[in-house]
């Protein structure tokens, strides 16, 4: 998970640079936004700079979780190798 807002880089540049990547594998893992700074047009701008997911505190443990389902199926429906 990621915050949106941290100290000395923000969430949106932590994104762009992971999905830049040159390594397959951290270019491709999954990443969930988590925020309490929840702005208009920030689920956009967390999509577009490349997260899987985008949700704004207060968050209920259900949603999180379904999130992470989503996420995982997906991954499992393109053939990503899971993680141990």
């Amino acid at each position: 998970m990621l915050d949106r807002s941290m100290p000395v880089v923000d969430g949106f540049s932590v994104l762009r640079m992971i999905r830049s990547s040159d390594s397959p594998e951290l270019a491709s893992t999954p990443i969930i936004v988590l925020t309490a700074l929840a702005m208009k047009g920030d689920r956009e701008r967390c999509m577009a700079a490349g997260a899987s997911e985008y949700l704004a505190k207060p968050v209920k443990l259900q949603q999180l979780d379904q999130s992470i389902r989503r996420i995982m199926d997906m991954a499992l429906q393109r053939g990503s190798p899971q993680r141990r």
